[in-house]
């Protein structure tokens, strides 16, 4: 099939290889595997994997699972340079190398610098990490290249302006995030196609955040399609725009392999029905009472028993949001895994008088340590 554009006719659910289903600390080969096959049988072709996920492991179970099982003109691999980690081009030669072994790939059909910011996009040039993956690309060895990104479309316009040789753009978008001022996923998706890039979609369902949701938020999904699961509406959203390579599903069982296949074997993009119902759940989760911090961090740099306040409220926001609580009491634990929990506030006030706010920070730290400990 020809492709007016990179990866147009690439069917457009990816599989994420970052959350599979695990045996312990080891991935469940013989699940993974089952998964696989049900994804390829219905014509998906695309697996995303990283240097760093699971340890390394991940790459390793692509080898097993996939590239070792079909012949390799019948899949995409896609896989991530780790710029936080490098030091020189040996360290990227290294990394690349031990990428495909793991694999047993002699090529990647996308290699990707892998979360790129202002400061790692810096980096990257410092490495001349551009000109390593240009040399990839003219040896074959990586058949297009590009990035994932993690900032904001400022930053994102200054990447693309300087680097025409990139060939697509990893996005975080979904509907929660669409018009967010932190992740700005409208706003980095126009910049991408402004450029001509063609986009693969990550955290669709913002990492399974929008797949359960809070009862109201679900009632209303259910009554527009009472049998479409709640993260369908989530990925479809997002397969409805224009110009991408496909969108990345981290699936973890043959659960959510099975319901994500459902419905994206025979992709529709969601009408004007369903989008309304779509911004009906977007104006209930901007009006539900979330704490309005900006992160300017001003409450932190007082605070005498060095609670990461912003992370705090995070985490409590996440809960109010989307009613997962176990997933609120892991960004809880990582916002305070250097510091002080909630319960640790001496109530001294110094956090208040910092605030630009205003926000009853004494109150608010009291309440989350009564909901996440």
């Amino acid at each position: 099939m020809s492709e007016k554009y990179l990866g147009e006719s690439i069917k457009k659910l990816g599989f994420g290889l970052m959350r599979l289903p695990m045996n312990g600390e080891e991935i469940d080969m013989e699940q993974t595997k089952k998964m696989v096959d049900s994804f390829m049988s219905k014509g998906f072709t695309y697996f995303d994997t990283a240097y760093v996920y699971i340890g390394g492991k991940s790459e390793v179970a692509l080898g097993e699972a996939v590239v070792d099982r079909y012949p390799r003109e019948s899949f995409q691999c896609a896989t991530k340079l780790p710029i936080w980690d490098l030091k020189d081009r040996a360290d990227m030669e290294r990394i690349f190398q031990e990428s495909l072994d793991r694999a047993h790939l002699s090529y990647y059909d996308f290699y990707l610098l892998h979360a790129l910011g202002k400061e790692s996009a810096q980096k990257s040039e410092d490495l001349g990490a551009w000109e390593f993956l240009k040399e990839l690309k003219e040896q074959g060895k990586a058949r297009h290249i590009g990035f994932s990104f993690h900032d904001s479309a400022e930053v994102l316009e200054d990447i693309l302006s300087k680097h025409p040789e990139a060939e697509f753009v990893q996005l975080q978008i979904n509907y929660a995030d669409w018009d967010s001022e932190g992740v700005q996923s409208r706003k980095c998706y126009e910049v991408a196609r402004k450029y001509g890039k063609a986009v693969i979609i990550m955290e669709p369902v913002k990492g399974g955040a929008l797949a359960t949701m809070t009862p109201e938020v679900q009632e209303i999904f259910k009554k527009a399609a009472p049998e479409a699961s709640v993260a369908s509406w989530a990925v479809r959203y997002c397969a409805s725009l224009d110009g991408l390579v496909t969108v990345l599903s981290g699936m973890s069982d043959e659960a959510q392999m099975s319901d994500n296949l459902s419905y994206m074997e025979n992709f529709k993009p969601l009408d004007e029905g369903e989008q309304k119902v779509v911004a009906q759940v977007v104006e209930v989760l901007n009006s539900l009472p979330t704490i309005p911090c900006t992160s300017c961090k001003y409450c932190v740099d007082g605070c005498p028993q060095k609670i990461n306040i912003p992370g705090v409220f995070g985490a409590i926001n996440q809960l109010t949001l989307y009613g997962d609580e176990g997933r609120a009491k892991g960004q809880y634990n990582n916002a305070t895994k250097d510091g002080g929990k909630a319960g640790d506030c001496i109530q001294c006030g110094a956090c208040q008088s910092h605030c630009p706010q205003h926000l009853e920070i004494i109150e608010l730290l009291k309440n989350a340590a009564e909901k996440l400990g």
